[in-house]
């Protein structure tokens, strides 16, 4: 990811390795634990690199927590540095955890799909690999019907000039990335990437779906 990322963004990655959580993120956590059977359902989508996507989600009106990680593939326990060889199967994704009672599934795949291009294969802007496909993913019949029917609207409607290429898969498992990855956007808010690649993909989100974001945006 990132091509044009420098020798000195990765040496301060490296340092991200020996970082703990704090007292409140881990109380955070187990709360969020607690209450997600019951207040909130959770929904996967990967649709290129997961610092642009989770920050796009994390945005929502409605979503509690967003989670980067790996899903899609059949290696066990993937690492950032597998998943970069592109042999593993995995595309990087997001696990959104939301209130149904503020925002729906189908909102939340109306927003897949307006914020990323689905007829690009195995690629998205400037990074390229089958780790950058775009997938929405199901876990249940319901779902998968909402994400065709969808699909189905934007042919009849040709929203895209080009075929949609979108996988349409049942989520197996999904393996929450390195903590260095987790609100990467917020905490590296000058790294080269986050400036030129991601920002500019939030805020063209925040421009095209205003009704859907929270009141708090930073950006």
């Amino acid at each position: 990811m990132k091509i044009f990322l420098s020798l000195l963004f990765f040496l301060s990655i490296n340092s991200c390795f020996t970082e703990t959580k704090s007292s409140k993120e881990i109380q955070k956590n187990i709360s969020l634990n607690n209450q997600t059977s019951k207040e909130f359902k959770k929904a996967y989508f990967a649709s290129g690199c997961f610092w642009c996507v989770e920050s796009i989600y994390e945005s929502v009106l409605g979503v509690e927590e967003v989670y980067s990680g790996y899903a899609g593939g059949e290696t066990e326990n993937p690492s950032y540095e597998k998943i970069l060889t592109g042999k593993t199967g995995h595309a990087e994704a997001v696990e959104v955890i939301y209130n149904p009672k503020i925002i729906s599934f189908e909102n939340l795949v109306q927003i897949f799909f307006g914020t990323h291009d689905p007829t690009t294969l195995n690629r998205q802007g400037p990074d390229k690999g089958s780790q950058y496909r775009s997938i929405a993913f199901y876990q249940n019949e319901n779902e998968k019907k909402i994400i065709e029917s969808y699909i189905d609207y934007l042919i009849r409607n040709k929203s895209f000039k080009n075929k949609i290429v979108t996988e349409v898969k049942a989520l197996k498992k999904f393996f929450r990335a390195e903590e260095y990855h987790q609100n990467f956007e917020n905490k590296n808010p000058y790294n080269p990437y986050i400036i030129n690649v991601s920002i500019p993909r939030l805020k063209k989100f925040q421009k095209k779906y205003s009704e859907f974001l929270k009141k708090d945006n930073k950006h």
